[in-house]
């Protein structure tokens, strides 16, 4: 039975999950599959747990994600070799997905207290006699459908958030890496044992369906933009609101005034780190006439020297060789030109780099996610050109722009939830700053204040702290000091700048 496993890919048996190497089919682990009982159990128990946990404080919880972060970090070659089996990812990618993820952690930790915690509006005339208040309540229990490609990273940084925020969480892990999310939730478990606050249910996709019907108070999906949509059809049976990181077709401009070498390095990271299996991978590249051939030269040189097994890893899941090997056979079939890899590239289980030029507009290569290691590198005649094309998709995820003199005026025209100047991927590993995207790659922010607020229910509270000098939400009002209220709306907004 086991010769017969395809590498990678997960396999039920006898209602447990087998997962296994995309790169030498060796067994990572097994888990149970949950029915839809057992995830509305795990529900359940997370709305007791939710209370307790946000019964503590947001300092108690502070102590507590900061012990956690530490245990993490202490562990962090454990995490990185486990990763590496069960996704293929070469260890050092591993190490520094692992070290983002407790970075914000750390973040998450440290700064609930200031963006969510109780505070006092400023007061307006027309209410003198009142006192604002807000805060940010918890949802109870948030769910979290994470992803395979970045099986630390990306789904911690929902949970840090949800955490730090007073909420209990349930996640639902890919099925393509269901080990790792297992060992995240254990480790949280031995520095919160009390109560199950963060708890793993695993499966296919019908336990991600069985979440969002659970009755939990928001979710947080990352996935494909088909699947996204899905997700947000199944929340919308019970108005649970969701926060969406979906798919994307990120491009880089290269500006006439740009460093060639370092945007030519930038663009091989970005677009063929973790084998290209990047939501924010950079796709496509916009260069001006004046630098492209230099440039291409150098990401050739650059690219060529990357390693299968080394440098590159496998395709975590298999399938993703056939949409790989598509887009490269539609480039080349529409006219476009393989400067590096092309046709022979798909060598199962993994992709050689490839770089693409004259590839038509129109292709697949161009126009829908490809999720491996190749680029596409566009002529243009200006950055103008390059906003434009880099804009005609309907994805808006991240981005990327070399240049000197208007990298950040070209960074600001950029239809992306983020964009890089003279790096690429920074952003996602800058705690500070909100993560997500717009139009086909979704809505909703992790990371960052933001990222802080989508786990948090503002609550606004009014508190009278003496008589109405202009009272008008009562019936008790009198015709003069309706008169009083005329004269003193005119007094302040009547002005006209």
């Amino acid at each position: 039975m086991t010769a017969t496993r395809t590498p990678g890919m997960p396999v039920v048996e006898d209602g447990v999950l087998i997962s296994t190497s995309p790169a030498t089919g060796a067994e990572a682990g097994r888990v149970p599959i949950s029915g839809p009982d057992d995830v509305a159990s795990a529900v359940r128990r997370a709305r007791a747990a939710g209370a307790w946990w946000a019964a503590l404080g947001f300092d108690e919880r502070r102590t507590r994600l900061l012990r956690w972060r530490a245990l993490l970090a202490e562990r962090i070659d454990e995490l990185a070799e486990l990763t590496h089996t069960e996704t293929g990812k070469p260890p050092a990618d591993a190490i520094v997905e692992a070290a983002a993820a407790i970075e914000h952690i750390d973040w998450a930790a440290r700064n609930a207290k200031r963006v969510l915690g109780p505070r006092r509006t400023k007061m307006r005339l027309l209410l003198a006699e009142h006192s604002g208040h807000l805060e940010y309540q918890p949802y109870g229990v948030v769910g979290v459908i994470g992803p395979w490609n970045y099986p630390i990273l990306t789904p911690l940084g929902p949970i840090s958030g949800a955490l730090a925020a007073g909420n209990a969480v349930v996640l639902k892990p890919s099925e393509y890496t269901p080990v790792v999310g297992q060992w995240i939730v254990d480790t949280f478990a031995e520095v919160v044992p009390e109560q199950p606050v963060l708890q793993v249910v695993h499966g296919l996709g019908d336990v991600g369906a069985a979440l969002c019907r659970a009755g939990i108070g928001k979710l947080a999906f990352t996935g494909s933009t088909a699947t996204a949509k899905k997700v947000m059809a199944a929340c919308a049976e019970t108005l649970t609101p969701v926060l969406i990181e979906a798919g994307g077709k990120d491009a880089l401009i290269v500006d006439a005034d740009a460093d060639v070498s370092a945007a030519a390095e930038a663009a091989v990271w970005g677009g063929m780190t973790n084998a290209g299996q990047t939501c924010i991978g950079i796709e496509r590249v916009y260069a001006v006439a004046p630098v492209y051939d230099a440039f291409v030269e150098a990401v050739v040189a650059k690219a060529g020297k990357l390693k299968l097994g080394e440098d590159i890893g496998p395709m975590t899941m298999p399938g993703q060789l056939d949409v790989v090997r598509r887009h490269i056979d539609d480039a080349l079939a529409s006219g476009g030109r393989a400067v590096l890899g092309g046709a022979g590239a798909v060598q199962p289980p993994s992709v050689a780099p490839t770089v693409l030029v004259d590839v038509p507009e129109e292709s697949a290569a161009i126009r829908e996610e490809t999720f491996g290691p190749t680029l596409t590198i566009t002529k243009v005649t200006d950055a103008d050109e390059a906003v434009r094309r880099a804009n005609a998709l309907p994805y808006g995820l991240g981005g990327a722009v070399f240049g000197k003199a208007n990298g950040v005026r070209i960074a600001r025209r950029l239809k992306a939830g983020m964009v890089a100047v003279n790096s690429t991927l920074t952003f996602v590993g800058m705690a500070t700053l909100p993560f997500g995207g717009v139009g086909d790659s979704g809505f909703g922010r992790i990371h960052g204040d933001d990222g802080l607020r989508e786990f948090g229910v503002p609550k606004s509270i009014t508190v009278r702290r003496g008589p109405s000098l202009l009272p008008s939400m009562t019936f008790e009002r009198t015709p003069a000091q309706v008169r009083r209220i005329v004269k003193a709306v005119k007094l302040l907004y009547g002005r006209r700048p």
